[in-house]
């Protein structure tokens, strides 16, 4: 076969394994080292060790001695063995040497072999291959090829393939390349072919190396020389699916079909209890190659349904399926168990490649063929119904596996864990999670850490973490960026930071890092981005710098700096503080740290020029963020009229309002509240009345800060009419601008919320708050409080007299204009 697997040069190395290994007992001539060599290739018989062997209760007691751990114990009696005769047999060593190469034991394996040698025993190829299996097995591989080489230089000590497979399985399971491509020299310039079991030794080496190309050079070569069996057609579709390619393991799983149906392949349990094919490893090539068509008939007459991997439905008669089904009830137990396991295998790498279609195809074709799915194949058909169709489809497959009472993997339900804190059903994800009762993974716990972050659950997060701890999860630095997210703070959204919560807030964070430095974790730039996103939340500035300073300490010894991000963090947080000199000195670090400030960073700073009230530092700062090529967006035009209106200049404001527009930007309920806010302080009620109209007439939905700004600035000049009127035409407006939509929903909305009479009715609104629909709670909950006050609703918003009042006087340059002359 054509090997492209990595090569590199091999250099013999006999010549000093012999001079280093042979007997050395004084001045030996060429001659007694011939006779030696003699002595090691004669000897006949088989595995005669026991009753026959005067020496066998000396053997048990060494082998009792290595299984106790008392390894000076069993030097002392291999010690005693070799003094104990001087007509000693390679049969006298040979329960140890077996022994060693099944614990395995290295070790020892060389120091009986030593023993040996100075004893002058002869050894049998049985005891070669028990040195080369434990060298092998314990990992020395360099001594093992060292032991193939010098073996295959002498004309009666060739290994035999068997030896050489024992070394490629060790090669595969080191993930040595190097050595299994100087085994397979030494194997091509000894003539020595290859079996079955040299291939799928082969195969697992190309799996590791993730080389597609050299499995298709396995099976092109494997097939040359033999017919499928069973046994290597399981291998095969293992390699393909491990490497992605589904055709070449439908194909090869088609065959495996055709195999058992036909009988001409049965499997038989080996000594070590695994399964082998019942046929002898001789060559035998394929009479015709496989092939797609060939595949789907079978030497008895009968057809086999369909794997259906070119992607086309076939359909199957009852009377045809009943007989296959009886055929394949008429098979032994391994080779259902062979089909089972190369169909979940095929079902398994479905998901990873996001094909559900096939997925189903082959689960319900293992049906059609009597195989009972097993968890294993529930396991792989849920992550490709979970991946491509959502968790709900997954969780209809979970209660049907139940129904069978099948117990599903914990990786099952951690699979449709993830998906329910993907869609944010939380419940569900940790009833799911409640359910694991071991697992190495953390990605289900942190993907509901981070639900919990987003859905601002802090209460069921304790309860995650503490699942983890009673599990004994190692937590990793994804962990401990939630944990800094979830946890860093106290009050905040809801409530500006106070010195208890700070307190707390401090307590909480040392916890964490104390945490982070006994599972020996460092910083990554998220977790320090989530803690000084905390420590601002809290307004806890001075340790908010503090940190800032760690961050940039910590980073640059790991050769990373702290990014724009990590900045802007900072910045927003003085802004919010109101640290307006803050956040212009660390400002001014990024600039000289060369820095790039990106959008973010200039419309923070733009916003901090509102704080001063310097409108010409915020266009300077405009100026500047267009050179770097950005462009403004609404949160800069919110902040520049933000300035305007702290300085009362409302008709520059409306100018800068109208530019926005002009360009094509899209304002939002953000900046319209900035403009009520100004015009409420100052009693302005002339921009307020303007502000709605516009806003409706942009199709802006009001918020519960928009009824409040409005509501308030009427009640305070005593208009207490025309504030419930505009309360009840903007809580129209929140739940919809369109009125026909208004129409739809006022049945139920009525009934359920509004006007309905029962206690729980309220409780029913505040739910809406629970499921982020905050403007439809909020207009919900003011639509009924003024109904309890005695004002009838309209459902008409648009036509009430305050609504058509500030639609026919919408003029808002005239009366900019002149209010700007008073």
């Amino acid at each position: 076969m054509h090997r492209s697997l990595s090569r590199t040069p091999f250099r013999l190395i006999a010549d000093s394994f012999c001079r280093s290994n042979l007997p050395q007992n004084g001045q030996k001539n060429v001659t007694q080292r011939i006779q030696y060599l003699k002595t090691i290739s004669e000897g006949h018989g088989g595995f005669c060790y026991g009753a026959e062997s005067v020496t066998s209760s000396l053997q048990m007691q060494i082998v009792n001695a290595l299984r106790f751990g008392e390894r000076d114990r069993a030097s002392n009696l291999l010690s005693n063995l070799s003094n104990g005769s001087e007509s000693l047999r390679d049969d006298d060593f040979v329960y140890i040497l077996d022994y060693c190469a099944k614990s395995p034991d290295p070790l020892f394996v060389l120091e009986t072999w030593r023993v040996m040698m100075e004893k002058e025993i002869g050894m049998k190829k049985r005891c070669y291959m028990f040195v080369i299996q434990a060298l092998t097995k314990g990992g020395y591989l360099e001594e093992a090829l060292n032991w193939l080489t010098f073996l295959g230089e002498k004309p009666h000590t060739n290994p035999v393939l068997p030896m050489y497979n024992t070394f490629l399985n060790g090669c595969a399971r080191m993930q040595s390349m190097a050595h299994a491509d100087h085994c397979l020299d030494l194997m091509e310039s000894r003539l020595i072919g290859k079996s079955e079991v040299t291939y799928g030794e082969l195969l697992k080496l190309a799996v590791w190396q993730q080389n597609l190309t050299a499995a298709h050079e396995i099976w092109k070569e494997f097939t040359k020389y033999y017919s499928p069996s069973i046994m290597s057609l399981r291998k095969f579709i293992w390699s393909f699916t491990r490497l992605g390619d589904l055709v070449s393991a439908c194909e090869a799983l088609q065959h495996l079909v055709v195999l058992a149906f036909q009988g001409s392949d049965s499997l038989k349990r080996s000594a070590e209890g695994k399964y082998q094919s019942s046929r002898l490893d001789i060559p035998i090539p394929s009479i015709s190659d496989f092939d797609v068509n060939r595949s789907r008939r079978m030497e008895n007459g009968n057809s086999v349904p369909s794997l259906l991997f070119d992607g086309t439905s076939a359909t199957t008669g009852e009377d045809e399926l009943r007989s296959i089904q009886m055929d394949i009830d008429s098979e032994t137990e391994p080779v259902l168990k062979m089909l089972r396991w190369s169909f979940s295998d095929v079902i398994h790498a479905c998901a990873q490649s996001r094909n559900c279609e096939l997925a189903e195809r082959l689960f319900l074709q293992m049906h059609n063929l009597g195989l009972e799915p097993s968890c294993h194949t529930y396991d792989g058909f849920i992550r490709a119904v979970v991946l491509e169709r959502g968790v709900t489809d997954g969780m209809k497959v979970l209660k049907a596996m139940e129904k069978k009472n099948l117990k599903p993997y914990n990786a099952t339900l951690a699979t449709l864990s993830i998906g329910c804190s993907k869609i944010l059903e939380l419940d569900l994800a940790e009833a799911l999670l409640d359910q694991i009762v071991e697992s190495p993974y953390l990605h289900p716990f942190n993907a509901l850490l981070a639900a919990c972050d987003v859905m601002d659950q802090p209460e069921r997060a304790i309860r995650v973490v503490a699942k983890m701890k009673q599990m004994k999860l190692k937590s990793d630095i994804r962990t401990y960026e939630l944990l800094f997210s979830l946890f860093g703070h106290v009050n905040a959204p809801y409530e500006k930071g106070n010195r208890l919560s700070q307190i707390d807030a401090a307590k909480r964070i040392k916890a964490i890092e104390m945490d982070m430095m006994k599972s020996g974790v460092q910083h990554s730039h998220r977790s320090m981005e989530n803690l000084l996103k905390s420590l601002g939340a809290e307004g806890m500035i001075r340790e908010l710098i503090e940190y800032l300073h760690v961050a940039e300490n910590q980073l640059c010894r790991t050769n990373t700096y702290p990014g724009t991000a990590m900045y802007n963090t900072v910045l927003h947080s003085l802004v919010e503080a109101k640290e307006s000199h803050m956040a212009i000195e660390v400002f001014k670090t990024m600039k000289v740290c060369e820095l790039p400030p990106d959008a973010a960073t200039y419309n923070i700073m733009v916003d901090c020029c509102s704080i001063i009230r310097c409108f010409k530092s915020a266009c300077a700062l405009v100026s500047m963020m267009i050179r770097d090529g950005f462009l403004p967006e609404t949160c800069t035009y919110t902040a520049l009229i933000k300035i305007l209106l702290a300085n009362e200049d409302f008709d520059e404001a409306w100018s800068l309002l109208d530019q926005l527009s002009l360009e094509g930007i899209q304002p939002d309920v953000l900046l319209f509240n900035t403009i009520l806010l100004e015009a409420y302080l100052k009693g302005r009620i002339d921009i307020i009345e303007l502000i709605v109209e516009r806003m409706h007439r942009e199709k802006i939905q009001p918020d519960p800060t928009t009824c409040s700004y409005v509501f308030t600035a009427y009640v305070d000049c005593g208009f207490l009419s025309t504030a419930m009127e505009a309360l009840q035409v903007l809580s129209m407006r929140m739940i919809s601008e369109e009125e026909h939509v208004l129409e739809e929903k006022r049945k139920d909305l009525e009934e359920d919320f509004i006007l309905a009479e029962d206690s729980e009715a309220e409780l029913r609104i505040i739910e809406f708050f629970k499921d982020s629909q905050e403007n439809l709670a909020a207009a919900l909950l003011n639509l009924r409080w003024s109904e309890l006050a005695g004002f009838s609703i309209s459902w008409l918003p648009n036509e009430s007299v305050w609504a058509r009042r500030l639609s026919s006087s919408y003029c808002p340059r005239k009366e900019l204009d002149e209010k700007s002359k008073v």
